[in-house]
């Protein structure tokens, strides 16, 4: 997909909806190409479909590695409080045929995997702050600069 077509595709979706800033939708690109690679990987080089829940979880660890504590504020500050706001910015994409799915592809397969904003702090929280909910082991962010 060429540059020029993705930023149009992004003001198509902005004059009909403005939740999302489009640093969010070109944030969102990047992770669909990390989770990408990253499923490649682990299933001997080979792309496959990424489910919904997939790349709310790529969207959360890209987040992490690249903008650290302040992931939460940044995403924030970009409209995207909740997976369900990752699946809506999907189908934008979709409609503007720049993404593709498959026929079971639902936005609802994005909503209530986990608590997007909580999962983005809880790494930065000491343990002994935490909330119960946030003292589940989750994924520890790569802060490294590649």
């Amino acid at each position: 997909m060429q540059a020029i077509q993705f930023e149009q595709a992004v003001a198509a979706i902005l004059q009909r909806d403005k939740r999302f800033d489009p640093h969010a939708y070109f944030f969102l690109k990047d992770a669909l190409d990390f989770t990408l690679k990253r499923i490649a990987e682990s299933n001997s080089g080979q792309p496959r479909h990424v489910s919904g829940a997939e790349l709310v979880s790529g969207v959360r660890d890209l987040a992490l590695e690249q903008f650290g504590p302040m992931a939460a504020t940044l995403m924030s500050e970009w409209g995207v409080g909740q997976c369900g706001d990752i699946g809506e910015m999907v189908f934008h994409l979709i409609e503007e045929q720049i993404f593709g799915k498959q026929d079971s592809d639902r936005p609802e397969d994005f909503a209530g995997n986990f608590d997007l904003e909580e999962s983005l702090r809880a790494p930065f929280i000491p343990r002994s702050h935490r909330s119960p909910a946030a003292a589940s082991p989750r994924p520890t962010p790569n802060l490294k600069n590649s």
